[in-house]
């Protein structure tokens, strides 16, 4: 069993400073890829090195398959790490680099010719066994690294932004084989750090937000944790609502008008605008702000939804879609539509949005997220 318990896990480097990480409670589940993601600053890797036991915790417990390790060293753990650098012996050949761990342990020598064997199996690196890593390309030599972890047949794989050195398309091809490898081997649990929200969501069972910066201190490290379309449709907070999606979501400035219960009215720049949500526990008249993705607007006069009215500032063509930059208010952030195909509109020309109910957001003046009423993609 692998499961692994956060309880109140917080990090200080030194008395006096700022948290680390502030009251990181979660639970992963046997088997789960959990994908840890969030800004520069916020702590991924050192939570992550927390768990393997290369950074010490400064209160709180971590459990690992109900034992708690806080005290134990890193090779008493069951885990086994995968670093952003591939770190192989440039002497050694493929299959030495991938024993060598297990020769320090010990292992008989059939035993690891069968590990390596079964790992060179599952990452199609049988062919490469007897090369050394200067004959491999980027994507190999990371396959490699990873199966140097498979041999040793961890209860936990830790990956810590390993495949931030690769370029844009060996990324997609290693993620796809990570994914896979998850699959064939089910059994284990997986921690992955990484600062690219699209890894993020194609690769997670779980995913972790944390926050930076003032917002550790006051609410904690963790903005939330839960499933990719938990985080992408039910974000329970500004911040989360901003950064899960790209392009990320649209958010207008606004005031409460008046609350019902299956849904809200609101002003946005001069607009009336309704939304799916219940915020009957505030007053008329709060500041609000509402969100909608920029897939879910719609433009033009005829059909469903309220409407808005715009000029198109800029377009960025991207082949199977477009994306229309556009201004709704002096000094207000512009907003993103997201268009199929190849948009003909031009600069400066006059566009009318709707916001359709069930697809807008709403948040209080905290940030913290009213409950959505519509029902919702799984």
């Amino acid at each position: 069993m692998s499961r692994i318990d956060f309880k109140n896990v917080c990090k200080q480097y030194a008395p006096g400073l700022a948290l680390t990480i502030n009251n990181a409670n979660l639970a992963i589940g046997q088997g789960d890829f959990c994908v840890f993601v969030g800004p520069s600053g916020c702590g991924k890797s050192t939570l992550l090195r927390m768990v393997a036991g290369l950074e010490s915790i400064t209160s709180g417990d971590i459990s690992i398959a109900d034992k708690r390790v806080n005290d134990l060293p890193p090779a008493k753990r069951g885990v086994a790490m995968v670093f952003q650098s591939y770190a192989l012996y440039p002497h050694m050949t493929v299959a030495q680099n991938m024993a060598f761990g297990l020769q320090v342990m010990g292992a008989d020598k059939a035993e690891i010719e069968r590990k390596v064997k079964k790992a060179a199996d599952i990452l199609q690196l049988g062919a490469l066994l007897d090369r050394l890593p200067k004959a491999l390309s980027g994507g190999q030599r990371q396959r490699v690294a990873i199966g140097r972890a498979i041999v040793k047949e961890p209860d936990v794989f830790l990956f810590d932004e390993p495949l931030s050195n690769l370029d844009a398309a060996l990324r997609v091809q290693t993620r796809l084989e990570i994914a896979k490898l998850h699959h064939d081997i089910g059994r284990s649990s997986m921690i992955y750090v990484t600062h690219d929200q699209v890894e993020a969501m194609t690769l997670a069972d779980k995913i972790v937000l944390l926050r930076a910066g003032k917002g550790v201190q006051e609410e904690g490290s963790v903005a939330q944790f839960g499933t990719p379309m938990d985080l992408y449709h039910r974000p329970q907070n500004l911040f989360v609502a901003e950064f899960i999606g790209s392009p990320k979501m649209n958010v207008m400035p606004g005031k409460l008008v008046r609350a019902e219960p299956e849904h809200a009215v609101v002003e946005v720049h001069g607009e009336q605008i309704t939304v799916a949500v219940d915020a009957r526990g505030t007053a008329a008249g709060s500041p609000i702000s509402i969100g909608i993705r920029p897939e879910h607007l719609l433009a033009g006069e005829d059909g469903e939804g309220c409407k808005v009215h715009v000029k198109l500032r800029q377009m960025e063509r991207l082949g199977d879609e477009s994306l229309l930059y556009m201004d709704i208010a002096p000094d207000a952030p512009l907003v993103t539509l997201r268009l199929e195909g190849h948009a003909m509109q031009a600069s400066g020309e006059a566009i009318t949005l709707r916001l359709r109910a069930e697809h807008c957001h709403l948040f209080d003046a905290a940030g913290k997220a009213f409950r959505r009423t519509p029902k919702l993609p799984a």
